[in-house]
């Protein structure tokens, strides 16, 4: 491979949820190696820098927000929206070189999506539909972690969800039935498709305290991980024999999950989620025990992720055993692995300079 170092560059990352920006405050987060800052204009635009001054590579982030711009709190230059210097104290001349770089920023349905890559490039189309983070119709808690491991280790993670039964034996997973499953995966254009049923067997221990019927349940995991790593899931369960393989969705539980991977460096990462629900939507106790259901079991997701972050960094040339349970994954890795390698070979298409 590539290398787990190595990120796409032209591709939309999520950077923060939008209410992480305010008015006149800064975010200063990294993604893929690069320091960033987030700032609103007057009007209330948003704009990515580069965290860090042309002058002496002081963050701006510790810069001033004025009227006109940002003031960087070093040697006082400061920098309008479009990351052109328009004043420098200790001179007149302003030279052309005296500008930071900026990056294509959208906010859409509270994420605030970030182009990394060569700005000609930067489509909208791309950027995934997360709708239901803020759909009228679903109700779910926004999320974040930051992790201590590597962004393909999270995906890896994602795309095989045998370890449900027993990371998760508590919480999100329930019965070591659900390891046995061999998912139906699909490759897209753009990432990778995984349907998982698990047929007459007992609920997860999360859904007990949020709806339950007699008896036992169909579930499934229907679920999209797209490149650079985001992952969309329809997930439910309904009562044995409902319909719901046949799409009868009445009289069940239904959720869809919106989560994303954002690398910070070759070993740390951000992790943006919101597990959302169409059922008791006035209900607030039902929203509240889905977010401490999913914090749990994201939990353990990162402290087995981090410990195995650790013992592969005691030795680099460790090669994991790959396992018919590897498929979803080692597609998603070949995906990935070939993006980077076509942009490094057109380094004019991958990055601005």
């Amino acid at each position: 491979m590539t290398g787990i170092s190595a990120f796409i560059k032209n591709c939309w990352y999520v950077a923060a949820w939008s209410d992480e920006i305010g008015a006149s405050a800064f975010l200063a987060r990294s993604i893929i190696g690069m320091p960033l800052m987030f700032w609103r204009e007057d009007g209330g635009r948003l704009v990515a820098f580069e965290d860090r001054c042309c002058h002496r590579g002081a963050p701006l982030s510790l810069g001033r927000r004025e009227p006109a711009g940002i003031r960087c709190m070093y040697h006082g230059m400061l920098f309008e929206g479009s990351g052109k210097c328009i004043e420098i104290p200790s001179q007149e001349f302003i030279p052309e070189a005296a500008r930071v770089r900026t990056f294509p920023v959208v906010e859409r349905h509270k994420w605030v999506w970030v182009w990394m890559g060569d700005p000609a490039h930067a489509d909208q189309s791309l950027i995934p539909d997360t709708h239901y983070l803020d759909d009228p119709g679903w109700r779910g808690t926004p999320g974040y972690m930051h992790y201590r491991a590597n962004y393909l280790l999270i995906a890896d993670n994602l795309l095989d969800f045998s370890h449900l039964a027993y990371v998760h034996e508590k919480t999100l997973g329930g019965s070591s039935k659900y390891a046995q499953i061999r998912p139906k995966i699909t490759r897209t254009a753009r990432g990778i498709r995984v349907e998982r049923w698990l047929l007459d067997d007992e609920p997860a221990p999360f859904l007990k305290t949020i709806k339950t019927w007699p008896g036992n349940v169909d579930r499934w995991n229907i679920y999209d991980v797209v490149m650079p790593g985001v992952l969309l899931m329809d997930s439910g369960s309904a009562p044995v024999n409902s319909g719901a393989p046949q799409g009868n969705r009445q009289d069940c539980a239904e959720f869809f999950g919106c989560q994303a991977i954002t690398p910070e460096t070759a070993t740390t990462s951000h992790y943006f989620f919101q597990q959302s629900h169409n059922f008791a939507l006035h209900d607030p106790q039902v929203t509240e025990n889905l977010r401490l259901a999913v914090l749990a079991g994201f939990q353990e997701d990162k402290d087995m992720i981090e410990a195995q972050q650790r013992v592969l960094d005691m030795d680099p040339q460790f090669r994991m055993l790959g396992l018919r349970m590897d498929t979803a994954l080692g597609n998603f890795r070949l995906l990935v692995e070939k993006t980077i390698a076509d942009e490094q070979r057109a380094p004019s298409a991958a990055s601005a300079a």
